[in-house]
């Protein structure tokens, strides 16, 4: 027989110790450190916060109200631990104006602790090469249409990159967390909808996926999952020994920190000087990383070969856990992605998708010929926010299915999407206030689900 905790719904007093103006490094900031007893703690109570100034590129101050909330979340395991997330607000928003929130889940692809957005969005943070640097424009898109803003330290303060289900549960406890968070002004009916790109992507099908089960009583519209990866142990296969092999290799460095069972495996498959790469990663950022293992063949370092050590029973249940789209979302999805992309191939996306509209998701996936994996996010940004905007005006849903298109740099209000995205770059390199250009729509609706159809009403993807 089950027994349930006794929760306790207070917030833990902060510490004055715990508070730093100048970033410090995830494990040396008394910021993230967890409270006693943090298990007594619901899901999303924010045990600590902060004020933070936020830099692009870590330099220049961008006029963004910004804090810090560490809340309550769990592994894999279920097991009680603290994540981070960045809530941010338009400059000058006044909280009692009703508003939506976003959880942008960033591309960190590292396990190096400054890539964590945490730290790497702030002013002041060292983090050269990281990613989520590169998606501040995206997410400062995202405030200037008026919206609150959610970015989690998706693969926790311990990097576990890559491993299953934790992505979606950080992600959700931090909506949890931001909707208490009063000067936000959001409350439990606020519509919530989840973005990502590549590993930022993956890890929104997570949230998607697990939203339902792990958080029912979020109102969440919608999500869209850029480049969402798709099948990570195809990813990892089909990267080894390219240009991008450095992606297969934090992948591995990530997911030994969440299956211990992984640790002997690779321990006893590979030789000592792969081992030390990876343990190299510790603290590389992504883009160095790619770098420095630019054609590394894990083949030439094990004995037995690639395939024999996927073949082991243990990587093979590690493997199957990590495979998304076995759950189907309840909210609608919006997914693009690169037909030739040289990261992800689109066929393990098509696959993804497919898993989801046999289930009955409605999925509306775009497939662009012509964009590279990295230029695929910005050139499609007007498409992206313009479908999130309508996903919180309630406004009608495009039909479900796929369709192929040479370019979504030229889908929707591409032009005066473009246009305003290049003011507001400009904006940012001379930090002028990044404020909203329109009053968000925020009809007034509680939580809904779309239905899952039976057999006979699904609409197959063409």
């Amino acid at each position: 027989m089950s027994v349930e905790p006794e929760w306790d719904a207070g917030v833990v007093p902060p510490d004055p110790a715990a508070f730093s103006h100048r970033p410090i490094q995830p494990e040396d900031d008394p910021f993230y450190t967890p409270p006693p007893a943090v298990g007594r703690l619901r899901p999303g109570s924010i045990v600590r916060t902060r004020g933070v100034e936020i830099g692009f590129f870590g330099l220049v101050r961008q006029r963004i109200s910004a804090w810090q909330l560490l809340y309550r979340t769990c592994d894999l395991d279920g097991v009680p631990e603290v994540a981070v997330t960045t809530v941010l607000l338009p400059w000058g928003a006044d909280p009692a104006e009703p508003r939506p929130l976003v959880s942008f889940q960033c591309a960190i692809d590292a396990v190096a602790s400054k890539c964590l957005p945490s730290y790497a969005l702030r002013r002041g943070a060292r983090a050269a090469g990281s990613i989520p640097q590169l998606e501040l424009p995206l997410i400062a898109s995202a405030l200037a249409q008026g919206w609150a803003v959610s970015i989690p330290d998706h693969g926790g303060t311990a990097g576990r990159f890559g491993v299953a289900r934790e992505p979606g549960y950080r992600a959700l406890d931090a909506v949890r967390a931001a909707l208490t968070f009063a000067p936000l002004g959001l409350d439990t009916t606020t519509p919530v909808a989840l973005w990502g790109y590549s590993g930022g992507g993956l890890a929104t099908t997570w949230a998607a996926e697990m939203a339902t089960e792990y958080a029912p009583e979020l109102n969440v519209v919608g999500a869209v999952a850029g480049s969402p990866v798709g099948n990570p142990a195809a990813a990892f296969i089909r990267l080894n020994g390219t240009l991008f092999a450095g992606f297969a290799a934090v992948f591995t460095a990530g997911l030994r920190r969440g299956y211990p069972e992984l640790e002997r495996l690779l321990s006893s498959h590979l030789d000592a000087r792969y081992l030390g790469w990876l343990a190299e990663i510790e603290q590389t950022a992504t883009f160095p990383l790619l770098y420095r293992f630019a054609r590394r063949d894990v083949e030439k370092h094990s004995e037995e070969g690639l395939a024999a050590m996927l073949a082991q029973p243990g990587m093979r249940r590690i493997l199957d856990d990590i495979h998304p789209g076995h759950r189907a979302p309840a909210m609608p999805m919006f997914v693009l992605q690169g037909v030739n992309d040289e990261v992800i191939a689109v066929e393990d996306v098509d696959g993804h998708v497919a898993r989801y509209a046999d289930a009955g998701v409605h999925v509306r996936y775009l497939r662009d010929r012509l964009s590279t994996h990295l230029l695929l996010q910005f050139l499609a940004l007007p498409v992206m926010v313009d479908w999130l905007a309508a996903r919180f005006a309630d406004r009608e849903l495009p039909p479900a299915g796929t369709k192929t298109l040479w370019s979504l740099a030229f889908t929707g209000p591409w032009l005066t999407g473009h246009v305003r995205f290049a003011g507001l770059l400009a904006r940012m390199w001379l930090g002028l206030p990044i404020r909203a250009s329109r009053l968000p729509v925020v009809p007034r609706i509680g939580p809904r689900r779309l239905s899952i159809l039976p057999a006979a009403l699904r609409n197959p993807l063409s």
